[in-house]
């Protein structure tokens, strides 16, 4: 990482100390692995969707060696960064576990970057190698000069899985006398998409990688019988640690196709024998409109998969029930942050004790309500909204390169601030209203955006909603949205124009004509960052001109 990375950030010594365990747990990604490998060598960790290759513990194992020691001959070492601009695949699997079994800090790249994004994480990460797949082999091709430092290109199939040979296998271990990563060690730069300036990189440790592993395979009681389906892209934290890491701590396997389809997720679910799956909000309002359409298969195909798991961001309790009603299969709501490997929130597996619109309670630490002071709130504050903030061994060292962001991430007392509003029921589950930067304040009067996209959501004709404020003379801010209709719903200009019209009359019905959207644009998509969060702001920046 250098000498301005980890020793640099200024982190609160609470935030960065990382899983310690019991000696026997496992503590790192290169425990993870070596674990895995030891307990059940010839079990299959990872498939693709079509079923052709497979990839064993064991051959996990011995094709970390090979990545070691292909990252060796490109001359990097131990702790230096490696960029992945890849799309999913057995092989970008590989290279990720095999750097950071080595104990190199692998830096997964957005393939929904503009250029400039792209260059700028590349430029900012100080990596050495960047590892790519063909078609993506010229455009990185053509960001290298611009670095301003001599960087090695890896051209990788990411369909292909990494073969091994006995020379490579045999350096899983490293070179005579290297030892294995420790806990502390940066495993993970991953850059959040911030709705304004440059992305921030996230520093993520083995101790953080290992410690949400163990808690996301113990809250949802998985076991070696287990496959997940993994439709989402490995450069977002949620696969990276969900689909990626977990099966390692709890003997699972994951099944990895190329990207989500709605068309075939069913299928490759069935057919791969998977018992749960992981996805996001914006899926479940896919899997529903392609339901909708006559894409819902008989619910007797799916009684294999016992759990669907919601991650991210907030999902909206009429998908939430919808998709329960249409597929039989239960939804566990969780969500998470790039700055904590993703899940601190969860709902119990007991389907008794989930509660719909709630993001569940703490999960592998520690989470509170913050008041106006930066306090935890007391227990007779329970009820009252304030800024969602988490503590514990999944939490991040700090952003790389960045300590005043690093600071103002973290309260003095150690806990990390999430930016996200809502409050905690009197049984400890906890329930998000919103960004405190997206926050509605007309009049005087605090505004919930995701109140108002509940309300939208619950017309027929809405596939997926967002509120937001607009500058206004009198109130200070107006209520607007933007809408996707669902398919089919309105087919000529003037179909669209009563729609919209009818949204609005829809909108004052249920929510009043105060916090109603008093303008409505229908759109063909949200504008979502890679976890899948709307990025309200940015409907601000498409809507202004329109409005005017």
């Amino acid at each position: 990482m250098g000498a301005e990375g980890p020793a640099a950030a200024g982190v609160p010594v609470a935030a960065a100390a990382g899983a310690q365990g019991d000696g026997a747990a496992p503590r790192t990604v290169f425990d993870l692995v070596e674990g895995a490998a030891r307990a059940r060598p010839d079990a299959v960790y990872a498939l693709d969707a079509e079923g052709r290759h497979a990839l064993t513990f064991a051959a996990l194992r011995a094709s970390c060696g090979a990545v070691q020691a292909r990252l060796r001959a490109l001359g990097s070492a131990p702790r230096d960064t490696v960029s992945l601009i890849m799309p999913n695949g057995l092989a970008t699997l590989q290279w990720l576990l095999g750097a950071m079994h080595g104990g190199w800090c692998v830096n997964p790249v957005n393939l929904l970057s503009q250029p400039e994004q792209m260059r700028y994480v590349l430029a900012h990460s100080d990596c050495k190698v960047v590892c790519t797949s063909p078609d993506w082999e010229a455009p990185v091709q053509a960001l290298l000069p611009a670095l301003g430092r001599p960087v090695a290109l890896q051209v990788v199939d990411p369909a292909r899985p990494v073969g091994t040979s006995a020379a490579a296998a045999a350096q899983t271990d490293g070179p005579a006398g290297a030892p294995p990563p420790r806990p502390d060690a940066v495993a993970l730069l991953m850059y959040t998409s911030g709705t304004t300036g440059q992305p921030k990189g996230v520093m993520l440790t083995q101790g953080n990688l290992a410690a949400n592993a163990q808690a996301i395979s113990a809250e949802h009681g998985l076991g070696p019988g287990d496959r997940v389906l993994g439709v989402l892209p490995l450069y977002h934290i949620n696969a990276f640690a969900v689909t990626m890491l977990a099966p390692l701590a709890h003997g699972g396997s994951v099944v990895l196709p190329p990207k989500f389809s709605a068309g075939q997720f069913w299928n490759q679910a069935v057919e791969r024998q998977c018992t749960w799956i992981n996805v996001v909000p914006t899926m479940i309002a896919f899997l529903l409109d392609a339901a909708a359409q006559g894409g819902a298969p008989p619910r007797e195909r799916l009684a294999g998969i016992r759990l669907c798991r919601s991650a991210s961001s907030a999902l909206p309790p009429e998908h939430h029930r919808a998709f329960e009603a249409t597929f039989g299969i239960g939804i566990v709501e969780t969500m998470g942050l790039t700055e904590t490997v993703a899940p601190s929130f969860s709902n119990p597996l007991e389907a008794a004790r989930r509660k719909v619109g709630s993001v569940g309670r703490a999960s592998g630490g520690e989470a509170c309500i913050l008041g106006r002071d930066l306090r935890p709130m007391r227990d007779d504050q329970t009820g009252q909204t304030g800024e969602l903030a988490i503590r514990g061994p999944h939490v991040m060292r700090g952003y790389y390169k960045n300590p005043e962001a690093t600071a103002a991430a973290f309260t003095p007392d150690g806990w990390l601030r999430t930016g996200d509003l809502g409050h905690r029921d009197a049984d400890g589950f906890y329930f998000v209203t919103g960004r405190i930067k997206e926050l509605i304040i007309k009049g005087g009067e605090n505004i919930a955006p995701r109140e108002i996209d509940e309300a939208l959501l619950k017309h027929p004709a809405v596939l997926d909603a967002a509120a937001f404020g607009l500058p206004d003379p009198h109130y200070g801010q107006e209520v607007a949205a933007c809408v996707v209709l669902r398919e089919g719903a309105a087919r000529s200009v003037a179909e669209v124009a009563a729609l919209q019209r009818e949204l609005l009359a829809h909108g004052e019905a249920e929510l009043g004509r105060f916090k109603a959207p008093r303008l409505l644009r229908i759109v063909p998509e949200l504008p979502r960052g890679p976890s899948g969060k709307v990025q309200r702001l940015k409907l601000v920046e498409m809507f202004v001109p329109a409005a005017r």
